[in-house]
């Protein structure tokens, strides 16, 4: 590759150790060449020529539309960056100072949260009028829509939980086991 071809910030397969590796270009270095980190092993490189580089590559583990996604990100935010000092420097904070907004996390849009299991669990013991074992209480919590799961022993979960608060809390728990394999709410 040509030296004028090569940016900081992009990803490059380079020959590092006499094996080929995916390098991304971290800054020049003042005595020539570059400050490189190999995405293989996680450590910093120097490059010291261009004959190193071969070419350009996307990041490992990303596709092309993702690389690209990050790539306008990463832009965006030089470009708020340029204009948050351009605001500092003129001294006119109120126009030109940039805040990024918080991304959204997915599932978290309604705003709704769904009960843990042993809320789940609490709330069809305090429904039922008498000591239910574990696949009672998750056939009705699941009924009722009050707990999702995708595991193979969800009773087996709720048991395990269950104990373990009793263990941990001890009168202060909102479970109560008046027999062997059921539980009740401690009144």
């Amino acid at each position: 590759m040509k030296k004028s071809e090569i940016k900081v910030g992009k990803h490059y397969a380079a020959k590092v150790s006499g094996k080929m590796a995916t390098v991304r270009i971290d800054a020049a270095n003042p005595r020539g060449g570059w400050d490189a980190m190999n995405l293989r092993t996680n450590k910093k490189v120097r490059i010291k020529s261009a004959q190193r580089l071969h070419h350009e590559t996307r990041a490992p583990g990303k596709t092309r539309r993702e690389q690209a996604s990050a790539e306008r990100a990463a832009k965006q935010v030089r470009k708020d960056i340029a204009r948050t000092v351009e605001a500092v420097r003129k001294g006119n904070l109120a126009k030109g100072v940039v805040v990024p907004a918080a991304k959204k996390q997915p599932g978290k849009a309604s705003g709704k949260k769904r009960p843990s299991g042993l809320d789940a669990a609490a709330q069809v013991l305090a429904d039922a009028k008498e000591p239910l074992n574990t696949k009672e209480m998750v056939a009705r919590m699941l009924a009722k829509g009050l707990w999702k799961t995708s595991g193979k022993t969800p009773a087996a979960t709720i048991y395990a939980a269950v104990i373990r608060e009793i263990a941990a809390k001890g009168k202060d728990a909102r479970f109560r086991k008046p027999e062997r394999g059921r539980f009740e709410l401690a009144r």
